[in-house]
């Protein structure tokens, strides 16, 4: 077990099992590494993560001496991994945090003070509360028993109200010598929190309560193995064995039997009666089991308490699975499935109301049918139609069928196969295609069949905040249900990522159960497969002249404005940098046409590109690109050309939309290069060269490293292969940074062409005779 950080001798010492957690991780971490008590170290134990977590890890261990990173070389489980820590700490207490929650603010600080007049007890309890993907706070059914304990402090075992908290090992903290020297070690499988807890309760002397709240426990929509069901669950027997075991060994607590083997019978229901544990094909061996259970522990006059449901108690004592089935919470249960099944009918006749769509539903899924859709069934761009292309000549067995807007369906290829929306031939292949591709989602009457396989290949690397982030900020979140949204992404199985960056905020952002494809993005393989000639072709199409700098300005959508609010005096801009200049302008799809710039081009100010059908086109014909929050700075990246930055508004924007990082920080990695807050010192930045020195080339290094880890011309190659080929054909892996060479500057274009220059080696360098020349 490899294992990388310093040692030091803290108070605390926070154990953080790690197993495939990266879109949450970074935020536990800062979580830790921002307390303002700072006495302690992180012991984050890698159990053998398959995503990113790993590397993560790494990051945070080589930045900061406090955090100690352990790696288990297979997957032990978190009870292995909680071990692995304990062997590893050196702190007075041992804290337990799992890895998609987080400590709040202050609470290090409150846990140390608390405990700094008490003469170290075993144990502190503290509060907690419950946060949701809808960011509600709720607060823990424990806040007035812990603050009406006061600074007592009190030995648990005669203060048996506590054993009724929350059962699990991060509400508390444990003295390290009590919890080694009593030789306490987590077991396997699912609820090891209960035996821990009670356990350690049953032996601590002394116990202190603090009443503030000091762990954030996150309810995540997808991916708790509480809420997965399955055999795992049927290790609650064996923890509960282990705790009476325990008991048998402990005549001084034969009093407290009655309490844990209520508290026992009661879990037994509790997790017997939830879909989202026990199967319920399950159920009847789930009830032998606690059966067994309840006539093998049941203490002598043990009477169930008022609170508890006697009836489900008596049918276990029975034996009865029919009485137990009749019983109240087992008829609840089976009430709302059933409430959720006619549900989810109607909202199938809903959706499937045309009697057309309903009949095409029932016919077999045509394995070889593959639907492609683009920014809302626009005309074919993006991800989407770079994976088409790629199927063509990878997968030529495969039908595409594009889908598109009636107003647009003229704008579609030659050739290529489209359906328009509501067609009767669009819900022919809706309901029958085996494959669906967007860059946005289907509409909400799309039904996904069992077999059907969605792929959602974005468009674009996050520094906005995206799904349910934006309920923080309400005019990013106007007219927008997060329900609803989520039930979109729910149909995803895959996820498109680009960078490392993007992979995580897609995790956290839509808390869904699909599984992420890091590939790069296929859209940008053009960057890397386009040659000189090409480059100066797409000049010349689009009216640039030969030997100019031409200057890409791109900005993105503001969510706190109405309609198209230029953030540029343009005609001052043109003027100001001079005719050896030219401004190519592009606004943001979602507005439509400005007749302020088509009078600027008409005057031959700039040239208005809104609207030219290919935006890696005017990448590759760009000496430059200005933009502020636009997406395109990452996939211009991938052309190591100058960025610049400009930022009129950061603020505002921060504001209404929020960030996932501080792009004007000017930190490696974070700025792409030049930066301009407004126009004159945007001016400035060209004239002076500041566009193009060699500190913005080495912040442009930096992002690119980040941001563009995988994009290497051959991302549609990668995903054609893991959605359509699977093992058929293997795809290359991703090529170092260093050892990718794309498409060549327009300079360097009108060299290469003239003969002045030899083309580099690498990737994207063509190998066959006069290649150079064509792309």
């Amino acid at each position: 077990m490899p294992e990388t950080g310093l040692r030091s001798a803290p108070r605390f010492s926070i154990v953080v099992p790690v197993y495939n957690v990266q879109g949450y991780l970074r935020e536990c971490l800062n979580s830790l590494l921002a307390q303002d008590f700072t006495d302690f170290e992180v012991i984050a134990v890698d159990d053998c993560s398959l995503d990113g977590s790993g590397g993560i890890l790494a990051e945070y261990a080589a930045r900061d001496p406090r955090v100690l990173t352990v790696r288990h070389e297979e997957n032990r489980g978190i009870g292995a991994a909680r071990n692995t820590g304990v062997d590893r700490a050196s702190g007075d207490y041992l804290l337990f945090l799992d890895s998609d929650d987080t400590l709040t603010t202050g609470a290090l600080r409150a846990m140390a003070d608390r405990l700094a007049g008490a003469a170290d007890p075993d144990l502190l309890l503290f509060d907690h509360v419950r946060s949701y993907w809808w960011h509600a706070v709720q607060p823990s059914a424990a806040r007035e028993l812990l603050a009406g304990a006061g600074s007592e402090v009190f030995r648990p075992a005669e203060r048996t109200e506590f054993f009724q908290m929350f059962a699990v090992v991060w509400n508390r903290a444990f003295r390290r010598c009590f919890f080694v020297d009593n030789g306490f070690r987590y077991t396997d499988g699912l609820y090891e929190d209960a035996l821990m807890v009670y356990t350690t309760m049953l032996t601590a002397e002394r116990a202190l309560c603090l009443d503030h709240a000091c762990v954030d426990y996150r309810q995540r929509r997808h991916g708790n193995s509480m809420k997965t069901p399955g055999r795992k669950h049927f290790t609650i027997f064996e923890q509960y064995q282990r705790l009476f075991a325990f008991l048998d060994g402990r005549p001084d607590l034969a009093a407290l039997r009655p309490l844990f083997f209520e508290r026992m019978i009661s879990h037994f229901l509790f997790t017997g009666a939830r879909e989202s544990r026990v199967l319920v094909q399950d159920r009847p061996e789930f009830f032998r089991r606690a059966a067994e259970m309840y006539r093998r522990h049941k203490p002598a006059g043990f009477t169930p308490p008022a609170e508890v449901d006697a009836r489900q108690f008596q049918a276990l004592e029975r034996g009865s699975y029919r009485l137990f089935q009749a019983g109240e919470l087992m008829s609840r249960t089976r009430k709302n499935g059933q409430e959720r099944l006619r549900a989810a009918r109607g909202a199938l006749s809903k959706r499937a109301s045309g009697s057309y769509y309903r009949k095409q539903l029932k016919r077999p899924l045509d394995p070889h049918l593959a639907v492609f859709s683009a920014y809302w069934n626009r005309t074919p761009s993006c991800n989407p139609l770079a994976v088409h292309e790629k199927a063509k000549e990878l997968a030529p067995h495969l039908h595409g069928v594009w889908v598109v807007r009636e107003d647009l369906a003229d704008t579609v290829p030659d050739g290529m196969d489209h359906v328009v929306v509501n067609s009767p031939r669009y819900w022919e292949v809706m309901a029958r295609a085996t494959y669906f591709v967007n860059n946005v989602n289907f509409a909400d009457g799309v039904v996904k069949r069992p077999g059907q396989i969605h792929l959602q290949t974005h468009h674009g690397t996050p520094l906005k905040r995206m799904g349910i982030d934006q309920q923080q900020y309400p005019a990013a979140a106007k007219g927008m249900s997060m329900r609803k949204l989520l039930a979109r992404a729910d149909r995803w199985d895959l996820s498109l990522s680009a960078n490392q960056h993007t992979t995580e905020q897609w995790e956290r952002v839509y808390p869904c159960d699909f599984e992420s494809v890091d590939a790069g993005y296929p859209r940008n393989d053009v960057f890397f497969r386009t040659g000189a000639r090409d480059v100066l072709d797409i000049r010349a199409r689009l009216g640039i002249a030969p030997g100019a700098t031409a200057v890409l300005y791109a900005p993105t959508v503001r969510d706190y404005q109405v309609g198209y609010v230029p953030q540029l005096d343009l005609e001052k801009i043109t003027r100001e940098l001079g005719p050896e200049f030219v401004l190519l302008v592009r606004t943001h799809y979602f507005y439509g046409q400005d007749p302020h710039l088509q009078e600027l081009q008409e005057r031959g100010a700039l040239i208005d590109v809104s609207r030219h059908p290919s935006v890696e086109e005017l990448c590759l014909a760009a000496d430059a690109l200005v933009t502020d929050y636009s997406s395109i700075m990452f996939d211009y990246a991938n052309l190591d050309r100058p960025i610049v930055t400009y930022a009129d508004d950061w603020e505002t924007y921060v504001r209404s939309r929020g960030v996932t990082f501080d792009l004007l920080s000017g930190e490696p990695g974070d700025t792409p290069g030049a930066i301009a807050t407004d126009e004159d010192e945007l001016i400035e930045a060209f004239r002076s060269g500041r566009w193009d020195d060699q500190a913005a080339a080495e912040l442009r290094a930096a992002f690119r490293a980040r941001f563009c880890m995988w994009d290497d011309g051959h991302a549609a190659e990668r995903v054609v292969s893991r959605v359509f080929l699977g093992d058929q054909h293997p795809a290359p892996a991703p090529l170092p940074l260093a050892a990718r060479t794309p498409a060549p500057s327009p300079r360097e274009a009108a060299r290469i062409v003239a003969g002045a220059a030899p083309v580099p080696a690498g990737d994207g360098a063509p190998d066959r005779p006069g290649a150079e020349l064509t792309g």
